[in-house]
Order: C-alpha cells, then sequence, then structure tokens
C-alpha cells in the first residue's frame, strides 16, 4: 500500500518539477542560461526548461533603452565653465556579452557617457559647443559606441539637451548681440542714403535735361499739399522764370551800357 501511494505522488512531482522549471523568454528579451556556472547558451523569446539547482536563466531587455546624462559642469577650450546634460538611447546587441563582459551595462553607460561628454566639450570652444552640436553630439555617439561595442552594446544616437550658461556670461552674449544689431542697422540706414542719393541725382539730370519737367514736378508737388486742408501751401517761383528774368536784366544792362 505504501508502494502504490508513493507510486502515485512520482508522476505529481515530476509534473510540478517541470512546470517549477519553465521560463518565459518575452518576444523583448534574451535569456542567457548557465550550466553549473558556465554559459551555456542564448535563448530566444518563448518558453525554455531550466533545470534546477543545474542551470540558471539570466533575462536581458533588448528594447532601445533611453539613458539620462546628469548635468555635468565642463570648461570649453577658451576657459568657460558651463553646465550640460544629454540623452543617450541605445540597445543591447548581443545579450551573451552585456552579461558576461561588463557587471552592469547600464551603470557603466551612463558613467562613460559622462566622461565622453565632458572630454568633447573640453575640446571645443563656446562658439563651436553653440553651433554645431549635433556635430559635438554624433562625435560623442561614436566614442561611446566605439567603447561599448566589446559589451553587445549598440548606441543608436545622442543628444545634447541643453548647455547652460553662467549668468554673466549671458548678459555679456546680449550686450555683443545688441551691438552686432545697431552695427547692421546703421550700415543698412547709410547703404538706403547712398541708394537714395543716387536716384535723386538721377532725377534731378533728368528734370535738368527736360524742359519744363521741374516747373510739371512743382505744380505735382503743390497739387498733393493742397489735397490735405491741414497742410500749409507755399507757392514757388519756378527757376526758369527767374532766369527769364535775368536774361531781361542783362539785356537792358548791356543796351545802357552800349549807350
Amino acid at each position: 500500500m505504501y508502494i502504490g501511494e508513493l507510486l502515485i505522488y512520482v508522476p505529481i512531482a515530476l509534473v510540478v518539477l517541470v512546470i517549477s522549471s519553465i521560463r518565459e523568454v518575452k518576444q523583448y528579451e534574451r535569456g542567457v542560461r548557465f550550466t553549473l556556472g558556465k554559459f551555456s547558451k542564448l535563448c530566444q523569446p518563448g518558453w525554455r526548461l531550466v533545470i534546477p539547482v543545474f542551470q540558471k536563466m539570466t533575462k536581458v531587455d533588448v528594447r532601445v533603452k533611453a539613458v539620462d546624462v546628469p548635468d555635468q559642469e565642463a570648461i570649453t577650450e577658451d576657459n568657460i565653465s558651463v553646465t550640460i546634460n544629454a540623452v543617450i538611447y541605445y540597445k543591447v546587441s548581443d545579450a551573451s556579452k552585456a552579461i558576461l563582459e561588463v557587471e552592469n551595462f547600464y551603470y557603466a553607460i551612463s558613467q562613460l557617457a559622462q566622461t565622453t561628454m565632458r572630454n568633447a566639450v573640453g575640446e571645443v570652444t563656446l562658439d563651436m559647443l553653440l553651433k554645431k552640436r549635433e556635430e559635438i553630439a554624433e562625435k560623442i555617439q561614436t566614442i561611446v559606441d566605439k567603447a561599448t561595442d566589446p559589451w553587445g552594446i549598440m548606441v543608436e544616437a545622442v543628444e545634447l539637451k541643453d548647455v547652460v550658461l553662467p549668468q554673466d556670461l549671458k548678459r555679456t552674449m546680449a550686450k555683443v548681440a545688441e551691438a552686432d544689431r545697431e552695427k547692421k542697422a546703421v550700415i543698412i540706414k547709410a547703404e538706403g542714403e547712398v541708394i537714395a542719393s543716387d536716384n535723386l541725382a538721377k532725377a534731378a539730370k533728368t528734370l535738368a535735361e527736360a524742359p519744363g519737367a521741374l516747373h510739371l514736378r512743382t505744380l505735382q508737388s503743390v497739387n498733393d499739399l493742397s489735397s490735405d486742408q491741414s497742410n500749409t501751401t507755399v507757392w514757388m517761383m519756378p527757376l526758369e522764370i527767374l532766369r527769364a528774368i535775368e536774361k531781361v536784366g542783362s539785356h537792358f544792362e548791356n543796351k545802357s551800357n552800349s549807350q
């Protein structure tokens, strides 16, 4: 009777053992299996059997992850202190290397990114840092990706989120920008005056060459002024009349001298 009861419990124990040995590897994971402490297999998504005591499985998420690099104080090549932060997007390309080659790849990437970012900023001036942020980010990505390749990590992108400047430097840059805008305004105004003077010279030459043109222009100006009752109209004597009077006076003066 004792043996019969034992035979009943044996299948149940085997079923429980099999169920407890099943490990589920999700679609976005990879399983790193160890047998007697040695790496034995990289498990793909699905249900996998892991023999208790003798085997162990570590799951690795292979989705793209974002590492927020905290604010880092750095000194540019022209000795200006700035504070920068960034974000790194990476994914595990080889789960076995990510487990076997580095203790904590998430922490390792964060520390490597901080050091690389400070070094990259120290090799450029402030103007280059503000104007060529994308190029600097690509350089950081290249360096970090090359360093993490033995870990089975692939860096997808690096983005510099913000560059914080000292307040005194911001005020100085604002003064420089204001002075530059004033300089451009003066230059544009001077260029406009040159163009206007050229056009006035051409107009004066045209009026002088065409008989009666100046008189017509004068009448047109008077007409424009008289359209508004609030304006005071000033009547001007055309130069042709003055010249005619001058000719008449010269004629009589020559006549009197000849007598």
